[in-house]
């Protein structure tokens, strides 16, 4: 069944007039500060990264890799693969050097992207040598060429370059738990139908803002991140460090806010370290108090504009779940794989109960 007939890139060209002038992206760059990216200066960075990997002569249909943490550049860059007739690899950006060289091998990957990165100098001697290697802007120091100059080089690609839904637009490597990471053969169609529906059941427009901090490179984020955004035209953050992850919630305010369970016991665990769980219920109880004290734990938590949050990755204990509830964050389970692009069975917002995972018509239960 088909849920859309506009691929991702139909998309990217929609925003590029439909919404030229409005802000896309806001990438921390350090000591607070920002650049921000309107939906026009995206798309002709891209444009421009785009003829330089065309200029490299690449076979038909190449394997281009990409390893870093979240950014403007790793969103930009997905679109300039694309672009050029090429299939992204993202890599994790904490793979070790074994890994990396397994990833990249496997693949046949001839182009590496190298952005942000804790941990480079462990990565680099995965890399064959055979492999070229660009560089974000906020990629640790090395002698690759630069993304600036590329795009002050290169003139923005002119034609909306179009590929056929059927076409393998990525390759999603699992973390490799169970043996050698496994790569995962999606088409421009998985993921509109993915992108699409997900956001069809959740209801997104284009006024929500979202911060991106789990990996890019994991089909969670890359769907309900990436994709929604672009399908939803909506406005994106990137968080600068784990050190500076208040400050970067405080930017955002965001209204779309997406998680996995360690993460979430993590914040609830702050909270009760400072407002203990027998004095918050007690609190809870009085019926004056009890709004203001909610509004104030989810503030606290850069959560208060929040309509809809989402857990996913693995299971969420539900007493957690029916704490975030109780203080009135409507949190939401999904489950899917990397497989089907992270789309199969999410809770309806205003339709959840604790311990399962979709409608009735289609549960998933938890054991």
């Amino acid at each position: 069944m088909e849920t859309t007939n506009k691929l991702p890139l139909d998309m990217v060209y929609h925003w590029e007039t439909a919404k030229a002038n409005s802000l896309y992206m806001t990438q921390p760059i350090g000591d607070g500060k920002v650049v921000e990216y309107t939906w026009g200066r995206a798309v002709d960075e891209a444009r421009r990264m785009a003829s330089y990997i065309k200029s490299l002569n690449l076979p038909e249909k190449s394997r281009v890799g990409l390893i870093s943490k979240n950014c403007a550049h790793w969103i930009m860059t997905d679109w300039a693969i694309w672009m050029a007739g090429h299939v992204s690899v993202p890599l994790y950006p904490t793979l070790n050097a074994d890994t990396v060289n397994y990833v990249l091998n496997h693949a046949e990957c001839d182009v590496l992207f190298v952005g942000k990165l804790d941990d480079w100098d462990m990565m680099k001697p995965g890399v064959p040598e055979s492999v070229r290697c660009i560089s974000f802007p906020l990629s640790p120091s090395n002698d690759f060429e630069t993304w600036d100059d590329i795009v002050a080089k290169y003139p923005p690609l002119e034609e909306n370059v179009q590929r056929d839904a059927d076409e393998l637009a990525t390759i999603v490597y699992t973390s490799g738990s169970t043996g050698k990471p496994k790569g995962v053969m999606l088409s421009f169609r998985n993921m509109a139908f993915a992108a699409a529906g997900g956001m069809d059941v959740l209801q997104v427009g284009p006024n929500e803002r979202m911060l991106s901090y789990l990996p890019l490179a994991h089909v969670f984020e890359r769907t309900f991140v990436e994709l929604a955004s672009l399908y939803a035209g909506f406005h994106l953050f990137f968080a600068e460090s784990l050190d500076t992850f208040v400050e970067d919630m405080k930017r955002a305010q965001p209204t779309l806010f997406l998680s996995v369970p360690r993460l979430w016991v993590r914040f609830q665990q702050g909270v009760l370290q400072k407002l203990p769980q027998k004095k918050l219920n007690t609190l809870l109880k009085i019926p004056v108090v009890s709004k203001l004290i909610k509004k104030k734990v989810l503030t606290g938590l850069g959560l208060d504009k929040v309509k809809l949050a989402g857990s996913g990755s693995a299971p969420l204990a539900g007493d957690v779940l029916d704490w975030y509830r109780n203080l009135g964050l409507e949190l939401l389970e999904g489950y899917g794989m990397s497989e089907n692009f992270a789309y199969s069975h999410i809770n309806k917002p205003g339709r959840s109960r604790t311990g399962y995972v979709a409608s009735p018509c289609r549960v998933w239960k938890r054991k």
